[in-house]
């Protein structure tokens, strides 16, 4: 029969690894999100390339210029979203591993670091999201503004 701290340990247990294995997927979705935003704003601004030595409004250039500028913006935190973390002064990352001995490895595995490395890749999680969030609102601007330019551009 278990005992309370039995039952406790293994849901713990359970719960670590289901952190663990959660925080993972949220930070492969944001990674796997801003590359194809990445190519999707790629596309847009070697599309826009086209369209240099046109002699279009000052109106249509001026919104052009503000998409490029907020497609540009987009682009940068994207970049920052993919970009590889490797301070590793959290002790619980394979960047801090990497300075260890063999031994020092096998001396912080003594323990169940479990809950740091859900609190450091929860972290990682919530910085990526909050900029492919902005990513995502800069390229919904110059969306907006593409739209605008488009309308006051001439027909022919």
């Amino acid at each position: 029969m278990s005992t309370p701290s039995t039952l406790h340990t293994a849901t713990t247990d359970t719960n670590l690894a289901d952190a663990l294995t959660a925080v993972t997927t949220e930070i492969g979705r944001t990674d796997g999100k801003a590359s194809l935003l990445l190519a999707f704003n790629g596309a847009v601004l070697a599309g826009l390339s086209s369209l240099t030595g046109r002699h279009l409004p000052a109106s249509t250039t001026i919104l052009g210029a503000l998409a490029v500028a907020a497609l540009g913006t987009a682009t940068v935190l994207l970049l920052l979203v993919v970009r590889p973390r490797l301070g590793g002064g959290d002790q619980a990352s394979f960047p801090h591993w990497a300075r260890l001995t063999e031994a020092e490895i096998r001396a912080c595995m003594t323990g169940d670091t479990r809950a740091a490395r859900v609190r450091v890749l929860s972290r990682i999680a919530l910085a990526k999201f909050g900029r492919l969030t902005r990513a995502v609102d800069c390229t919904l601007a110059a969306l907006a503004l593409l739209a605008l330019a488009a309308l006051t551009a001439p027909l022919a």
